[in-house]
C-alpha cells in the first residue's frame, strides 16, 4: 500500500481517532483530580498528626480519682534530687497530686521513692538478724504497746446444787516499746553525682541498709534501751527454776564455758510446749561451730545442714539463726538462746525512710542524712530461754 492509500484511508477514520483522543484526554483529567483529592487529605491527616503530637506533649492534669501512676515521675524528681538539689520535681508532683503528699516535709525531708524504700527493706529482712524471726509491726505513733496476758484465770469444781464461789482474775500488763531515730550519712563527691552512669539509688539503698541492719542487728541483741532498741540479753537472767516475769530463765550447762549434747536438750524442754513448735536457736558463727560438733549418747550429731540454699541449719529439728551479735562462747557467757521469738520479741518500726541532702557541709561531697524510727524489747518473758556457759 502506497503512502497515499493509506493517508486516504486514514482521512476516512477522523471521528474514531478524535473520541479516541478525547477519552485519553478525560481520563488524565480525571486522574489528575483524584491525585489533588489524596494530597489534600494526606496534607489534613499529616496536621492532624501534628496537633495530636503537640497535645501529647503537654502534661496533663490527672483526674480527681488520682487513679494515675505517679511512681515513674516521682522517681525521676526523686533523682534529680539526690544528684542536683533540685526539688521543682518533688513539689510539682504535690501540686498536680490532687492529694495530701508526703512527698515534701517542711523542714526539708524528703520521703525516699517506694523503689529505694523496698530495696532498703528486703536487704533488712534478709540479714542475720533477729528480726527475720521476730514479730514486726508498723506503726504511726512514737511508741507501741503490747498487752500482755501472763496470769491465768481461776477455776473449781462446782455441785449442782452448791453455791459458785469467786475464781481469780487475770490481770494485764502493759510493755511500751519506745521508737528511737536509726540514721546513716552515707556522702559522695558531687563529680561522682554528675556522671549519668552512677547508679545514685542503688549506691544509696545498699550503704543505708548495712548501717541500719549492723545497728538493728547489735542493738536487738545487746541493746541497753537508752535512745536505742532493748535487746533481749540486757534484761536480767535467773535460773529457770526460779524464773518469774520481767527476767529471762536460764539453764546452766555445769561446765565453764563447755557445752555436750544434754545441755542442749535441756535448753530445749525449759520452753514452754506452747512455745516449743515455733522455737529457734540463735546464736553466732563461733557458738556454731562449737555446737556443730555435739553428739547424741548413740553417736549422731545433733547439728543437720539444710537441705537447700536459702534453707537454715537446724539443731534437734528447730532452725538456726546465726546472729554474730550473739556473744561468744566463754565463762558464763550466755551465747545460746532458744525460744519462739515471734512471740518473745517485737520490732516496732514506722514504715517511712527520710533523706535530707546536704551539699554545704563537706564540699566538695554530698552528704545524705537518712534517717529512720525503730524500736524493740522483750514482749513475752516466757517465750526465750538462754543456755549459761557455766556451773550455776
Amino acid at each position: 500500500m502506497s503512502k497515499t492509500e493509506f493517508s486516504a484511508l486514514a482521512g476516512e477514520d477522523v471521528p474514531l481517532v478524535q473520541e479516541i483522543k478525547q477519552a485519553v484526554f478525560g481520563f488524565v483529567s480525571e486522574f489528575k483530580s483524584f491525585q489533588s483529592e489524596v494530597q489534600v487529605k494526606l496534607k489534613q491527616s499529616e496536621e492532624r498528626m501534628t496537633m495530636l503530637d503537640r497535645k501529647s506533649q503537654i502534661a496533663a492534669r490527672p483526674h480527681l480519682a488520682a487513679s494515675i501512676d505517679t511512681g515513674a515521675p516521682h522517681q525521676k524528681a526523686f533523682n534529680s534530687y539526690l544528684r542536683s538539689g533540685d526539688d521543682d520535681g518533688l513539689r510539682g508532683l504535690e501540686l498536680e497530686g490532687k492529694s495530701l503528699s508526703t512527698a515534701v516535709n517542711s523542714d526539708g525531708g524528703y520521703l525516699v521513692d517506694p523503689q529505694t524504700a523496698d530495696v532498703v527493706k528486703s536487704v533488712l529482712k534478709s540479714t542475720a538478724s533477729i528480726r527475720s524471726i521476730a514479730s514486726v509491726v508498723n506503726v504511726e505513733a512514737t511508741s507501741f504497746d503490747v498487752l500482755i496476758d501472763h496470769t491465768d484465770v481461776g477455776a473449781g469444781w462446782a455441785t449442782e446444787a452448791g453455791p459458785a464461789a469467786e475464781t481469780g482474775t487475770p490481770s494485764i500488763d502493759r510493755i511500751t516499746i519506745p521508737l528511737h531515730e536509726l540514721s546513716a550519712l552515707p556522702k559522695a563527691s558531687q563529680r561522682l553525682l554528675d556522671d549519668s552512669a552512677f547508679d545514685i539509688e542503688n549506691w544509696l539503698a545498699e550503704r543505708i541498709a548495712d548501717k541500719f541492719a549492723r545497728a538493728e542487728a547489735d542493738a536487738f541483741v545487746n541493746g541497753d534501751g537508752a535512745d536505742k532498741p532493748r535487746g533481749f540479753l540486757n534484761h536480767p537472767q535467773v535460773e529457770n527454776d526460779n524464773w518469774s516475769w520481767g527476767n529471762l530463765g536460764y539453764v546452766a550447762t555445769g561446765t565453764a564455758g563447755g557445752v555436750d549434747g544434754d545441755d542442749i536438750v535441756g535448753l530445749v524442754y525449759s520452753l514452754g510446749a506452747q512455745y516449743r513448735a515455733n522455737g529457734a536457736f540463735v546464736m553466732n558463727s563461733k557458738t556454731a561451730g562449737v555446737v556443730r560438733k555435739l553428739k547424741d549418747a548413740d553417736g549422731r550429731f545433733l547439728w543437720s545442714d539444710g537441705l537447700a540454699a536459702a534453707e537454715p541449719a537446724r539443731l534437734m529439728g528447730y532452725p538456726v539463726v546465726i546472729a554474730e551479735d550473739m556473744p561468744d562462747v566463754a565463762t558464763d557467757s550466755y551465747s545460746i538462746a532458744f525460744g519462739d521469738f515471734n512471740a518473745g520479741y517485737t520490732v516496732a518500726e514506722r514504715p517511712d525512710l527520710r533523706i535530707l541532702r546536704d551539699p554545704f557541709s563537706a564540699k566538695p561531697h554530698v552528704l545524705f542524712y537518712a534517717t529512720k524510727r525503730v524500736g524493740g524489747d522483750v514482749s513475752d518473758f516466757a517465750a526465750i530461754k538462754l543456755l549459761k556457759f557455766g556451773t550455776a
